[in-house]
């Protein structure tokens, strides 16, 4: 009855579009399986682009490729190649196993991810190589990629690499044409003036936004595999290029400003800065583009002008087949989840009776807050102290724990503007966060290991844990109505720190005002 009902409805379709003439009920039926596999993924990516927790700019990417897709497709076929069709639904069967290791797993960037392998297949049952209009499917594919939200994911895994990179590379050039240059990690000293090489600084906006640029280029102009390798070495290149040119272009107008002129830290000089260099890291990727054009377009060399059909025998694709691959498809969806990240049980942080002479007020978690620690490990726990309010999140698995205060507090209505770090007391980040209701607080964070490393921010503290993942973190979130006078403030850090048994802060590299990136 439901192959019938198919029959029909394509037989409707096909005298406004020849192409579904060729599709058969079995390929709907396979075709309904491939979507009850992709819903959850699809409904994870969409929240990420309008949820500010996330970050993301997805949904411009996501249009893009639509766009490019759909000025493909509505031109002519020039070859009918019957091959890539067993390839298409073998890709298919490949991100059904693919999910099952996600929904198992409990990734949701794992499933959002295989869902590039879906563009690419509906590429090749499309023919988009084969129009006139020609794409590569793979390539475009890889622009779907960008939809994920994956500067975050940068950030969290490998942000503190490129921090340091970008760091080293700024200090290298810096030190060419500056006497007064001192380096110490991602912080440098540039004339008596302290510039941080932080998170929003690591590359990692620029590094995407070029590799977006490169793919989308590769995904028009068809490139052989060397020409493409060369072009993202190219791309990879350009982008720290260009983002080491941007450190020393702000710590120049930091350590000069009298001779600059001008405010390298306010709009809209900053973002002024931050395009020159990004419009000067892609000039490379244009030029390459430029070089690969070919000297003839492909299809214009064929012999036959019109569609032609290359054909062998291939997978034959039957109702009973389509049908079992929607109950393969609807058991993995139901397939109860076992996180692999979990937290290894940890002790309880245990909060301060008290602080400078301030009793506690033991506060209580969210409901969703237990679940989401009952379900993944680790724990936290908060409390009042007069006007400070302390949290503590203790766990062995800080990818899926640790996270920066705006992350939370975004998700909650807040707006939450990040100042950059401090280390007068102990390493810590200053956050800036205006409720709801119009209210300013201080939000100040320091991640602690349990081999006694201090970090400001989370990429430091996954990269060291990955280094020894035996190891514990703890979350230390301080957070105080904003116009607390600065004494005061500097009181709490050292009563926290002393009854969390932090080591206080020696540096041995004072800033002469607040940090800067």
């Amino acid at each position: 009855m439901v192959t019938r009902v198919l029959h029909y409805g394509i037989g409707l379709l096909a005298p406004f579009r020849p192409e579904f003439s060729g599709l058969s009920a079995s390929a709907a039926l396979f075709g309904v399986g491939a979507l009850v596999l992709a819903a959850e993924p699809v409904a994870w990516l969409v929240r990420t682009w309008f949820d500010p927790v996330y970050g993301s700019h997805g949904l411009p990417v996501f249009l893009l490729v639509l766009l490019l897709f759909g000025w493909s497709l509505t031109s002519p076929q020039q070859i009918i190649d019957e091959r890539q069709r067993p390839w298409a639904l073998g890709l298919f069967m490949l991100t059904a196993l693919v999910r099952l290791s996600g929904q198992v797993l409990a990734i949701n960037t794992l499933g959002a991810l295989i869902l590039a392998l879906d563009v690419y297949a509906l590429g090749l049952l499309a023919g988009l190589h084969n129009r006139r209009r020609s794409l590569a499917p793979g390539w475009l594919a890889v622009v779907f990629i960008f939809a994920l939200p994956l500067e975050r994911v940068i950030q969290r895994s490998i942000g503190f690499v490129l921090q340091q990179f970008s760091a080293a590379g700024a200090c290298f050039w810096l030190d060419l044409g500056f006497s007064s240059v001192e380096c110490q990690g991602v912080r440098i000293l540039l004339n008596g003036h302290d510039v941080l090489v932080d998170l929003p600084c690591s590359g990692a906006r620029s590094l995407l936004l070029l590799l977006l640029l490169f793919a989308t280029l590769a995904a028009l102009l068809r490139p052989t595999l060397i020409r493409a390798g060369l072009g993202l070495l190219l791309t990879l290149i350009a982008a720290v290029t260009a983002n080491v040119l941007r450190i020393c272009l702000l710590a120049i107008g930091i350590a000069f400003p009298e001779q600059v002129g001008i405010s390298v830290m306010a709009a809209p000089w900053h973002d002024l800065i931050g395009l020159l260099s990004l419009a000067l890291g892609a000039l490379p990727v244009l030029i390459w583009a430029f070089r690969t054009l070919p000297r003839q377009p492909v299809l214009d060399s064929l012999v036959h002008t019109g569609a032609h059909s290359e054909t062998q025998r291939n997978f034959k694709l039957t109702p009973v087949k389509a049908g079992g691959f929607i109950v393969i498809a609807a058991v993995i969806v139901w397939f109860p989840a076992h996180p692999v990240d979990v937290s290894r049980p940890t002790a309880a942080p245990v909060l301060p009776v008290s602080l400078a002479g301030v009793p506690g007020q033991a506060g209580q978690l969210t409901p969703l807050e237990s679940s989401y620690f009952t379900q993944y490990g680790g724990g936290a726990a908060r409390s009042r102290y007069g006007d400070l309010n302390l949290l503590l999140v203790r766990t062995a698995a800080p990818l899926r724990h640790l996270h920066a205060p705006d992350e939370c507090l975004t998700g909650l209505g807040h707006q939450v503007e990040y100042l950059g770090p401090t280390y007068t007391t102990i390493p810590t980040a200053i956050y800036r966060s205006t409720d709801p209701q119009g209210q300013l607080w201080r939000v100040a964070v320091t991640f602690y290991s349990s081999q006694g490393q201090l970090t400001t921010n989370v990429a430091e503290a996954v990269w060291l844990w990955l280094q020894d993942p035996t190891s514990t973190w703890t979350m230390i979130q301080r957070v105080t109505p904003w116009d607390i006078p600065t004494a005061r403030i500097e009181h709490w850090d050292q009563a926290a720190a002393l009854a969390l048994d932090l080591p206080l802060t020696s540096d041995s590299f004072p800033p002469t005002e607040e940090p800067q990136s």
